[in-house]
């Protein structure tokens, strides 16, 4: 710090994960906080929804018109036709949304199942294991085979893969299962490039060699499985060479991996999020989480499922208990559906406002152009809280200043380790921009919402959080976390969650999708100046060039006629894209790659890659969109 500006951004030397690094998507998160094109006031639409066009206006008139027009809605159509709509932008347990909740269910109106990332491969794991919770990802270096499937670790994850470094210097093997030949395979002692979306035969192919050489432990089965019998009959045609015809792994690899993990113990799988997002998501997960059950890996400190450890957040603060409190929403939309559901004539009541935090739905979620669509209705009253003016933003009646994560008091919770930490702040909130918390209890004074439970201060709401008793929270007060900044649930390293579980197995659904055009597409995590798209806006995040760039194996470019650099058009029934390509092995024949998070002024048609990706979701509304069960075609410009 140096009078009152933050100058300088690092990672503590002494965290137990950090060692003094950061993740590199926020090495520049200072250029964010500082950068002049921060929205400081709130601002008033002036020119047509997505023009961009705004002028300031106070907080009094922004708050008094959002009371206005809500009470108007309530009257007129009821609760209902108000739809909240918030994600990750802002990660701090309480910032995220503990009063923005409280608020909308006070109001009664309509919800989104916050399901783009994480529920599915929670439930995957949760069908096996009974919960979702795996192992402690820092526990992997005890391991001594280490399956990353599906997860870019070196990018996406930097701080564990000095833990995963740290187990193959102890004679770990790695192995890489992805689709793509990412930076994390690169670096692997083994990579299986399998066939997008045939991750549950590969499971199926493992577990019959481990079977059928007997590999499996009978008495580890018997006493701590159920449906074993089924889940090995359903596995018995999957021998290697058809497991390399659904996959496209060698037989022998195949063979390999089995024995490797089931005789060289600890052995673990880690996987995040990528998995999910197809059709059968939900199922290969459930078989990811199968691997270390049917071989006894839990048996080990080290071994088993390492997961995102949300799930020890939700537990030790008691986040379920938190939501189940409040009024159920007067209807709930999975939020992969927010172009539908604000285009869909026969919705009713129909959305007439939409209050977006923590969100860029315009860039983030799949149905792209229906969801400009939906924002552009000049029926939709749109309030959008921001700290730029994004893609969605542009298409606000009414934009709200938010503070960043060095501005605001806040509780911070991780996805890859188990240590708490306190994130105070280090300046004054920039210009007029507020915390999530306090907008929401202005807006709660507006609409009379007068109950304590509305009003409580940022740090009332995190000693309620450290005070509940779950045993996690052992030693971890609010003065403590003030002296020290972090602290470790209490929890003992090298802990077997899951060694006297009884699981769940039963028989694996081995189908693949069928083809719906030619080439199948995948939105990577690409670079590591920007992973998502928070970091988007910024050159100095950008790669070079600065524009995204499909992959394009080189048998494919040599048969479209695609060149290195050359423009293509890349569409299919939901909309089309002109990038330019690059010609990479990384990719695999039939499959194509373009990145994750880019703004819409990235392509001349003014939209990003989610306007070709799939937004089907399960039936039940419940889980993750298909991103990835995404086809299209492609031609040469």
């Amino acid at each position: 710090m140096e009078d009152g500006r933050a100058v300088a951004l690092r990672g503590l030397a002494d965290h137990p994960t950090t060692k003094g690094q950061l993740c590199p998507k926020v090495n520049r998160f200072l250029d964010r906080v500082h950068h002049p094109d921060r929205i400081l006031t709130p601002l008033r639409r002036t020119g047509p929804k997505g023009s961009g066009e705004f002028t300031p206006v106070t907080w009094d008139d922004a708050v008094a018109e959002i009371g206005e027009r809500f009470r108007s809605i309530i009257a007129q159509s009821g609760p209902a036709a108000i739809l909240p709509y918030s994600f990750d932008g802002t990660q701090g347990v309480i910032q995220k949304g503990i009063l923005a909740r409280r608020f909308f269910a006070a109001l009664g109106t309509s919800d989104v199942r916050r399901h783009l990332c994480g529920v599915t491969a929670w439930l995957g794991a949760a069908d096996v294991l009974g919960t979702p919770r795996g192992i402690d990802p820092e526990d992997l270096h005890l391991a001594r085979t280490v399956i990353l499937w599906g997860t870019n670790t070196f990018v996406t994850n930097r701080h564990l893969w000095t833990t995963i470094e740290q187990a193959r210097e102890a004679g770990a093997e790695v192995i890489v299962v992805d689709p793509v030949r990412t930076a994390t395979a690169e670096r692997a002692d083994r990579f299986l490039q399998l066939r997008p979306g045939s991750d549950v035969a590969l499971v199926a192919g493992l577990i019959h060699v481990m079977d059928r050489d007997g590999l499996l432990d009978p008495t580890w089965l018997a006493e701590h499985t159920t449906d074993a019998t089924d889940l090995l009959v359903s596995v018995a045609d999957a021998t290697p060479l058809t497991t390399e015809a659904r996959t496209g792994i060698p037989a022998d690899e195949v063979v390999a991996v089995a024995h490797r993990f089931a005789n060289v113990r600890p052995a673990a799988v880690r996987s995040l999020v990528g998995p999910e997002h197809r059709g059968n998501g939900r199922e290969i997960m459930r078989a990811i989480a199968m691997l270390p059950t049917v071989t006894g890996a839990w048996r080990d400190a080290g071994g088993g499922l390492a997961r995102s450890t949300q799930v020890w957040w939700e537990e030790a603060f008691g986040l379920d208990t938190e939501e189940a409190r409040l009024a159920p929403p007067a209807r709930s939309f999975n939020m992969a559906r927010l172009g539908e559901v604000l285009t869909d004539p026969t919705i009713d009541p129909p959305i007439e406002a939409l209050f977006v935090h923590n969100s860029n739905p315009a860039v983030i979620a799949p149905d792209q152009n229906r969801i400009i669509e939906g924002l552009r209705r000049e029926n939709l009253f749109t309030v959008v809280a921001e700290q730029f003016l994004t893609d969605t933003a542009r298409h606000a009646d009414l934009v709200l200043p938010a503070t960043t994560q060095i501005e605001h008091l806040d509780l911070a919770p991780a996805w890859g380790h188990l240590n708490v930490a306190l994130n105070r702040p280090a300046i004054a909130p920039m210009g007029e921009a507020k915390p999530n918390n306090e907008i929401f209890r202005l807006l709660a004074t507006e609409l009379g919402l007068d109950a304590p439970e509305h009003h409580e201060s940022d740090e009332d709401l995190i000693r309620g959080l450290l005070e509940n008793e779950h045993p996690m929270l052992d030693g971890i007060t609010w003065e403590r976390l003030v002296d020290d900044g972090w602290a470790r649930f209490a929890i003992d390293p090298g802990t077997r969650p899951h060694a006297d579980t009884t699981f769940t197995l039963g028989p694996l659904d081995i189908d693949i999708a069928e083809p719906e055009a030619p080439f199948q597409l995948i939105s990577l995590k690409q670079h590591v100046a920007f992973l998502n798209a928070n970091y988007a806006q910024f050159p100095a995040h950008l790669p070079t060039p600065p524009h995204p760039r499909l992959e394009v194996h080189p048998i494919d470019a040599s048969a479209l006629g695609v060149t290195d650099g050359g423009r293509v058009r890349v569409h299919n029934e939901r909309g089309s894209l002109t990038v330019e390509a690059t010609v990479s092995d990384r990719v695999q024949p039939g499959l194509v790659a373009l990145p994750f998070g880019w703004g819409h002024s990235s392509t001349p048609e003014g939209r990003a890659v989610n306007a070709l990706t799939n937004p089907a979701v399960p039936d039940d509304d419940t889980g993750s969109a298909a991103f990835h069960d995404t086809w299209v075609h492609i031609e040469v410009v």
